[in-house]
């Protein structure tokens, strides 16, 4: 019987050693395993970082669309420019020549011109000789000598109205400065 009892306790120390082989297999397969608990905060931390993304999508889109809208007759505004100035120039010469009655006439024509264009959102900049010059808003053709003192680095004369459109520059004010 010794060599039976010899065998069986081999038996059973081989089998002792794969439980516990096993046993720490699925020790380690259950910590490198993630629990239900974590597989879900990570999933509900991808879930909230998608909608978030999506969110600021839908966002800048809107934002691009209201652009997009807001500054879609920019060109068609540039060109119209022209022949605002025309009006402006045409009015100066025909006050000088005293025709009062046509005056009237295309001075209304001009106020309606310009009231549409101001409805579209086109504004003249206000600018006036003693301004400070500013390359935001102004364009240098000229510098001449100043006339005084506090005119040096100011706006001397204003050649050309500038333009902005819903308080963005499409035309800059052509002045010139003293130096």
């Amino acid at each position: 019987m010794s060599e039976n009892e010899d065998i069986q306790k081999e038996v059973l120390n081989e089998a002792e050693e794969q439980s516990t082989e096993n046993t720490e297999q699925n020790t380690e397969n259950v910590t490198a395993e993630k629990n239900a608990e974590e597989l879900l905060a990570e999933e509900k931390d991808r879930y909230i970082r998608l909608f978030a993304e999506f969110e600021n999508y839908k966002k800048r889109t809107a934002k691009e669309k209201m652009d997009y809208f807001q500054f879609a007759n920019q060109e068609m505004m540039v060109s119209m420019l022209g022949i605002l100035d025309d009006f402006e120039r045409a009015l100066k010469e025909m006050s000088k020549s005293g025709l009062e009655a046509e005056l009237q006439g295309v001075e209304l024509i001009y106020q309606k011109f310009q009231n549409r264009l101001s409805e579209k959102g086109l504004k003249p900049m206000t600018v006036q000789a003693g301004d400070n010059f500013n390359v935001d808003f102004h364009e240098a053709i000229t510098q001449i000598p100043a006339p005084s003192d506090d005119l040096k680095g100011k706006i001397v004369d204003v050649i050309e109205t500038g333009y902005t459109l819903h308080d963005k520059v499409i035309r800059f004010a052509k002045v010139v400065t003293g130096n």
